[in-house]
């Protein structure tokens, strides 16, 4: 027999009813101005079902006040009394009946208090009192609260006071003569949101004297066993008078309360949300004052409604089989079990029977067919499922009929018999009128088929199958012819090429002339689809049984097992061909570096596929914070032969956070790397680099000033770093030498007023971090300042002094005057126009007025840097690395001529930035980690810096370039 999974939505195949929704729980409000209730239930089936209700059990007659709306059960002028209670549908078609699960109607209402006067209540002060509410009637559930004297002035709940939620009671442990008044209790329903106000009720003070000091009783508390559905919240009231006013406390036995748990209305109330059946326990209460204690105890029983584990699917089967369902459900209490047939309660038979959710049908009947529900239940809800059981009774069917076959000679063959029939049929074979014996050529299996073993020429012919039940029968003749058995033959077997190179396989057949043969190539044993191969195969037959296959241009992933299939309508063969391809290695393993010094790093490293052609070398390169790339190292010993799997990386900077890989080379080609060591910094050492060109002057009288070119972090070799400046006046043999202990720092001041203006002084600066002193530059000669005596302008001292200063082919009156801030005697002139010679004078001034002016001295400015920013930006991304290539930037015969290009790396969100200086119009940068990358280019020249280029930003995740996103922006001109 056959099981088959819902086939319902097949078109046009009949089936029985399932639900597509089922009535759900509904509360009715009575003062509603719609005065229907519908009630709603909607299946598929095929034929359509037609639907029927039962309220508590009994059938609803469609007349009078109710009526349907296809499944939907309408009930007009509904009424508590006629029509509360427990509704459910059920469904029909000519296939079965299904129910549905049942549902509660309930209906909203409150009611009105007693219109009769209440009495008042009367207690001495330090009395507890209790003073009912005795609402209305009503459903569902209703809220509580009290009124003060008057609305809307509520009673405020507190440690003295307390409204039950569950009684409606007003409570005051301890009374105080600011509780005498009125008291009105309003309840709400929390449904239609009526609310109503009961009678007043007095609560006056006794005149006989004060209520003394009492211990606590329990007045409102939770009930012995509270049961709670899974997952809802839980509340649990606890109250009591005393006097002095008592202190609630909660504990759970043998245990802890939930920490989810939540005290309210000054502890009077635990409450407990979405509880669980963890939480379940038994709950205390305690009420204590200085005069006793008294505590009560409850206990919380969570329980679950049923929930479907497994359920039971549509069948299948033939009459005679065996029905065999089971459906699983869990829930608290455990869930029983009950089937139904058709709506109906199934009930244990001779065939039937019935265990913990198991239903064994033996011998299905057609009888027997129909819609079946499991129903599992226990006292909080029950739950249905539904399978429809189909009983097939058909005569036997061949489909095709007749069958043509074609045998191989000298191999096995198997003639089908297959009809479509329930029951199964009894199957017999012949040819022509002789029927077929079992023999050692010829067997019939179990599945009917018919197996005729090393096929001869003898064999061919017409056989017939029949197929007979108490249906009917039927008759399927095969007609079976014998060929010449074919043979391939794949040249070459094997075959070697270097990748970029191409091979032709030839495949060639032979087989019966009177059959087709088509062709299938494959690799690997997987077919191969020419079209995704980018133009590499090439497909050629050149007769009718002989193909050949191209590869051109031959790439690695193109070594494997080719294979050549051949088909015939009575064979199939297949040869292959193994094609080795020889290419570049592979990434070497992963590299480890062992032992790292100031200088030298030992790496090592596993090798990777040599891809046919031996590994002759390995390169050892690095990469920094300070490097532009990867760079490729020096090592130890050099070259490093193939057969090598360590080595010594070596001429390093000390104190220099590295990373490491390995490429492999061999007679092909160079290989991908292998993936990045980890990060290492080397050891720290005396620093071993010299600041660049130390030169210096200008200053202020009796001023020395020593400036240099800063010294990179990448040479600075450890913590620590400075400068010492060392000089002496020429002709002398002692060298003063300070210590200058930033890093950054580019200049040095000495003042002494001993000596006089423009004294050649010797000058070399050297370098220090915290390993000792390392060299110093070479000695140079640097004078001290010229410090000519200022303009005198007359008596007194001058208070400032006025620059003049103006083209050599303009009028002085047409010159432009800049003046310095107090007594400064330095000035940065602005402003002035390129290639320009320009004569300049300083005067003097005071309160009284201008000295004199200095005699004039000229100064030619620079070309202007060239205007057009570098154009053209191309870049190529390489792994890590992105290559950069521009138009040349060509300057104007105004402006300075270009000397090289600087190349700005910054990452969004930092500060650092990396620059490159090149001679050329082409640079590779190395992204080293994951972010977005800002690239610039300038061009450089006497005059200064050019133009900005447009930028380029570069997205990268975990250092390999992902996606590119240029910015075109207005190019930024800075004069220099």
């Amino acid at each position: 027999h056959t099981h088959t999974k819902y086939k319902k939505c097949l078109l046009r195949e009949e089936f029985g009813p399932v639900f597509v929704q089922e009535p759900h729980d509904a509360v009715f409000a009575l003062d509603s101005e719609e005065k229907k209730v519908m009630m709603s239930c909607e299946a598929r089936g095929n034929p359509v079902p037609v639907y029927s209700w039962f309220i508590n059990g009994t059938v609803v007659e469609t007349e009078n006040r109710y009526s349907l709306i296809d499944g939907n059960l309408i009930i007009t002028n509904a009424s508590e009394t006629a029509d509360y209670g427990r509704y459910q549908c059920k469904a029909e078609n000519s296939y079965g009946t299904v129910l549905s699960r049942d549902a509660l109607l309930q209906f909203a209402y409150l009611g009105s208090f007693s219109g009769r006067m209440r009495g008042g209540v009367s207690v001495r002060e330090g009395q507890g009192v209790v003073l009912m509410c005795t609402p209305p009637p009503h459903s569902p559930e209703i809220m509580y609260s009290w009124v003060f004297n008057e609305f809307p002035l509520f009673v405020a709940e507190d440690s003295r006071r307390f409204i039950s939620q569950v009684t409606g009671n007003l409570y005051v442990s301890k009374v105080q003569p600011s509780d005498v008044g009125s008291y009105i209790c309003l309840v709400k329903n929390t449904v239609t949101n009526a609310r109503v106000l009961s009678p007043p009720t007095p609560l006056t003070l006794r005149t006989d004297g004060l209520m003394g000091e009492y211990e606590p009783k329990i007045e409102v508390h939770f009930p012995l066993s509270v049961p709670a559905a899974r997952g809802v919240t839980v509340r649990l009231e606890c109250f009591a008078l005393g006097n002095p006013v008592p202190t609630i406390t909660w504990r759970k036995m043998n245990g802890n309360i939930p920490k989810k748990a939540r005290l309210r209305k000054s502890q009077a109330v635990l409450e407990i949300p979405n509880v669980q059946l963890e939480d379940s326990g038994t709950y205390e209460c305690k009420a204590e004052n200085p005069r006793g204690g008294t505590a009560f105890k409850g206990h919380i029983q969570v329980y679950t409604f049923p929930q479907w584990i497994s359920t039971i699917n549509d069948s299948q089967l033939d009459s005679g089989d065996q029905l065999h369902w089971e459906c699983k459900a869990t829930g608290k209490p455990r869930p029983t079990y009950r089937w139904l047939r058709n709506g109906e309660p199934l009930t244990p038979q001779s065939r039937v029977e019935m265990v913990n959710g198991e239903l064994i049908i033996q011998k299905v009947q057609q009888a027997d067919s129909g819609m079946y529900q499991c129903v599992a239940e226990n006292k909080y809800g029950a739950i249905y499922c539904s399978a429809e059981l189909k009983i097939l009774a058909s005569p036997p069917v061949f489909s095709p009929n007749p069958v043509r076959l074609i045998a191989t000679l000298g191999k096995d063959m198997l003639l089908g018999c297959r009809p479509r029939a329930s029951p199964k049929p009894r199957v017999t074979w012949r040819r022509g009128d002789r029927r077929i014996q079992p023999s050692r050529r010829i067997m019939l299996l179990r599945n009917n088929t018919l197996r005729i073993i090393n096929s001869t020429r003898s064999d061919e012919g017409n056989y017939v199958c029949r197929a007979e039940n108490q249906f009917g029968s039927a008759e399927m003749t095969a007609m079976l012819w014998v060929k010449e058995a074919m043979r391939v033959d794949l040249s070459p077997s094997r075959v070697e090429v270097t990748v970029g190179e191409s091979v032709v396989l030839s495949c060639r057949v032979s087989h019966d002339p009177s059959l087709d043969v088509a062709f299938q190539w494959l690799l690997n044993q997987q077919p191969l689809n020419f079209q995704q191969e980018g133009g590499h195969f090439e497909y050629t037959q050149t007769q009718s049984s002989t193909v050949d296959l191209m590869i051109r241009s031959i790439l690695l992933k193109h070594a494997g097992k080719y294979g050549c299939r051949a088909q015939t309508s009575a064979d199939t063969v297949s040869a292959e061909a193994e094609v080795l391809v020889r290419g570049p290695p592979g990434p070497p393993g992963v590299v480890i570096v062992e032992e790292i010094k100031d200088t030298t790093a030992t790496l090592s490293w596993s090798g990777g596929v040599d891809n046919h052609s031996p590994i002759s070398s390995y390169n050892l390169q690095a990469r920094s914070p300070f490097s532009l790339g990867w760079q490729t190292l020096r090592t130890d010993p050099e070259p490093v032969t193939g057969d090598m799997e360590s080595a010594m990386a070596v001429e390093l900077n000390p104190w220099v956070d590295y990373e490491f890989r390995v490429v492999a080379s061999n007679a092909i080609g160079t290989g991908d790397p292998s993936a990045p060591s980890r990060g290492v910094r080397t050891k720290e050492a005396v620093p071993s680099v010299v600041p660049a060109n130390v030169s210096g002057g200008n200053g202020r009288r009796h001023e020395l000033v020593i400036s240099w070119e800063p010294v990179s972090e990448e040479f600075q070799n450890g913590e620590g770093f400075g400068y010492i400046v060392a000089f002496r006046a020429n002709g002398t043999r002692g060298w003063k030498e300070k210590m200058v202990t930033s890093a950054d720092s580019t200049m040095y001041k000495y003042r002494d007023e001993t000596f006089p203006p423009l004294t050649p002084f010797e000058v070399k600066v050297g370098v220090y971090n915290n390993k000792g002193d390392g060299p110093f530059s070479g000695v140079v000669t640097v004078y001290s300042a010229e410090g000519g005596e200022p303009p005198n302008p007359g008596p007194g001292r001058p208070r400032g002094y006025e620059v003049s200063y103006r083209k050599d082919s303009e009028q002085e009156e047409s010159g432009n005057r800049k003046k310095t801030v107090g007594n400064e005697t330095s000035m940065v002139l602005t402003g002035l126009e390129g290639n320009s010679m320009y004569l300049i004078t300083v005067r003097g001034f005071n309160s009284i007025g201008q000295g004199p002016a200095s005699t004039a001295s000229t100064a030619k400015t620079k070309k202007d840097p060239p205007v057009q920013p570098p154009a053209n930006l191309v870049w190529i991304q390489e792994g890590t690395n992105v290559s950069l290539n521009w138009d040349p930037v060509k300057s104007k015969d105004n402006e300075s001529d270009v000397i090289g290009y600087k190349v700005l790396l910054s990452q969004e969100g930092r500060v650092h930035n990396q620059v490159m200086r090149t001679i050329t119009p082409s640079a590779v940068l190395s992204l080293p980690e994951g972010g977005t990358y800002i690239i610039e280019v300038r061009a450089l020249s006497e005059g200064g810096e050019g133009a900005i280029s447009s930028q380029v930003r570069v997205l990268t995740s975990s250092g390999k370039t992902r996606l590119w996103n240029i910015t075109f922006l207005s190019a930024l001109v800075s004069l220099g």
